[in-house]
């Protein structure tokens, strides 16, 4: 009931706001279990992919989402439930990656369509980046529910970090053929089978996005870019400092 009043209103104001354009539409079954793989661009993924599905789409979300205190609070865990996120306890030794497994597999059982990100966080220049082997592969191996590539397109364009008021444009979606992996069922603790599995899937959603692919984890180019802008912060503070010390010399001769 809160799912279809939600959807009815934040997934129906979407799509007349930004009339975001979707294509394979049909390759959603309109029943039974099915794993949607998406690039992650963009927090408003989780949002546009299911305002265009007449099915609801499960995502998981972090459980403090849904357990702050306050009016505010409980107006964010209201949002996150009624668009169909699903809180994951991060605690314990392996923290949210086996919970968002355990949770998937349970979609997926009761019949449900579950959305995942194999990158595992959003890419952060707009490239796609390596699939992580974990949670995707997991759950489809563990339930045989066929996996359908998805492909966000320009979410990241209308609203980019730092920007508060969102842009007024039409994002794209293009959804994928199903692929069977039942032929490699039961067989989730196999690293290869798993890491060969994400990696078909990888290329597929590569196929629908027109990404650049770059064969390294996101949260490493992350790393990567921190590392780069921190030095060239550090870099610059020097030079300026350098200058300052030339202009106090200059100024004393």
């Amino acid at each position: 009931m809160i799912y279809g009043a939600m959807k009815f209103s934040v997934g129906g104001g979407l799509k007349l706001a930004f009339r975001p354009w979707v294509e394979g539409l049909e390759n959603v079954p309109t029943e039974g279990p099915a794993i949607l793989a998406s690039n992650h661009l963009s927090f408003s993924d989780s949002f546009f992919l299911p305002a265009v599905l007449d099915r609801k789409v499960t995502f998981i979300a972090k459980q403090e989402y849904f357990t702050s205190p306050g009016v505010k609070g409980r107006l964010t865990a209201a949002f996150f439930k009624g668009v169909g996120q699903l809180p994951v306890d991060r605690s314990g030794a392996r923290g949210a990656g086996e919970a968002a497994i355990q949770a998937g597999i349970k979609v997926i059982e009761n019949g449900g369509l579950f959305g995942i990100y194999p990158e595992g966080t959003r890419s952060p220049d707009g490239r796609l980046y390596r699939g992580k082997s974990g949670g995707l592969a997991r759950v489809a191996l563990a339930t045989g529910a066929p996996v359908i590539p998805v492909a966000m397109i320009d979410t990241e364009k209308i609203q980019p970090p730092g920007k508060v008021v969102p842009k007024l444009m039409r994002p794209g979606i293009r959804i994928g053929a199903p692929l069977d992996f039942t032929r490699y069922q039961g067989l989730e603790n196999d690293h290869f089978i798993r890491r060969s599995l994400t990696d078909e899937v990888m290329y597929e959603i590569m196929k629908l996005s027109g990404q650049e692919y770059v064969d390294i984890y996101a949260t490493a180019a992350k790393r990567q870019l921190a590392e780069e802008k921190k030095a060239a912060e550090q870099k610059a503070a020097e030079q300026k400092d350098g200058e300052k010390k030339d202009g106090d010399r200059a100024q004393a001769a």
